[in-house]
């Protein structure tokens, strides 16, 4: 008999919907000890939370996030909500001793995601961030391939992270569709929407990055706002792009922009070692590709008349995640990554082994992102801790 865990989620948004799918479907796919409930869902606008509420299967809604943590029915509080709400509801969350999920980036800066790290682990409450693209089953087979040393020494790794959505200069920044342009309420463009992503897989897969040197660019520099009808600078990064180096010598190129036109949601990154090489395209998300130039057991190199680039099609039931899905050829899609994760989470909760990535984890991607817009400013090398 499994038990109810009763969900309250903020914001009813992209990853409202998103999140709120997983919460529906993973108790279908995966057999944990816990089901989520759709207890209550919460925005400030009355209308839009209620029509959320009633199309999702929430039982209750909310217009103050305050009542809803404050609510003796509620266990995981989820934030969907705006990056610089962040904060406040995580700590508010913690102290009322709710489990919590978060959104990336975990916050606006290195600060804030200190004072929520810790706010959770005082209060000892599950914790989890949301960098979905783990649970991608290709991307979990690219960390087990590295895992097995058929990398072997890492030398190169290549990220770029490619969108079109804002090229236009009639395209207007802030309110509830376009908070990502309003540099108060996101804290920085692509390099926390975008690279963030980039980075949290990166350091999974290659370990941490020492180091950084970043260039950043506005490409329309002001836009009329949504909600005041006035335009103002835009002070968001439209582009990035850094150099890095990690702690294993191995180093790396990130790039990410929203003004790469054709380019909707290109999210590839390739892994160099002196063993083989991976290769992964977020648009083509069923396929890893394989380089394999030695055997890790026995170091012999495989015969150059058979070496070649392998187009491993991930879906078979060995695959990660794939055998709680469909039968071998039938693809599963992005918003299967957030059932994934969340079934991770479940499973946590079960083993009492903390889910990756957690609040500490987050805030070390949150380093790496304040890094490079340090060194952007600067036009320094900058080291992280």
């Amino acid at each position: 008999m499994s038990k109810p865990l009763n969900i309250g989620m903020i914001g009813y948004g992209f990853m409202g919907r998103a999140h709120s799918n997983a919460y529906r479907q993973v108790s279908q796919f995966f057999r944990r000890e816990y089901r989520p409930v759709l207890k209550a869902c919460c925005a400030r606008k009355e209308d839009q939370i209620k029509a959320f509420a009633e199309n999702w299967g929430y039982e209750s809604y909310e217009t103050d996030w305050r009542k809803l943590i404050e609510r003796k029915d509620i266990d995981v509080i989820d934030v969907g909500s705006p990056n610089n709400t962040h904060k406040e509801i995580v700590l508010a969350a913690a102290k009322a001793g709710k489990m919590i999920v978060c959104e990336k980036p975990l916050a606006m800066n290195i600060a804030e995601a200190e004072e929520m790290c810790e706010a959770v682990e005082k209060a000892g409450v599950a914790n989890m961030v949301w960098f979905n693209y783990r649970r991608v089953p290709a991307i979990s087979l690219a960390k087990q391939v590295v895992d097995e040393g058929r990398i072997g020494r890492p030398f190169h790794y290549r990220a770029t992270y490619l969108q079109d959505w804002t090229i236009a200069t009639d395209v207007p920044q802030g309110g509830a569709g376009l908070w990502r342009l309003d540099a108060s309420v996101a804290g920085s463009g692509v390099t926390g929407d975008l690279l963030a992503h980039s980075i949290d897989t990166a350091e999974w897969l290659n370990g941490p990055i020492a180091r950084v040197s970043a260039a950043t660019e506005t490409f329309v520099k002001e836009r009329v706002h949504a909600e005041t009808g006035k335009k103002q600078p835009v002070g968001i990064d439209d582009a990035c792009m850094f150099l890095a180096v990690f702690k294993n010598g191995s180093m790396g190129t990130f790039e990410s922009t929203r003004y790469a036109r054709g380019r909707k949601n290109y999210n590839t990154f390739e892994l160099n070692g002196e063993a083989g090489s991976v290769f992964f395209d977020l648009e083509d998300p069923q396929y890893l590709q394989y380089f394999k130039y030695s055997d890790p057991e026995t170091g012999k190199k495989i015969e150059s008349h058979l070496t070649g680039w392998q187009k491993i099609h991930v879906t078979n039931p060995e695959h990660p995640y794939m055998k709680h899905w469909w039968v071998p050829g039938c693809t599963i899609g992005y918003e299967h990554t957030f059932t994934n994760a969340l079934a991770d989470f479940l499973e946590s909760l079960e083993t009492k082994r903390p889910v990756q990535p957690d609040f500490r984890s987050g805030l070390r991607t949150q380093k790496v992102c304040d890094a490079v817009l340090d060194s952007a400013k600067s036009g320094r090398w900058v080291e992280i801790s």
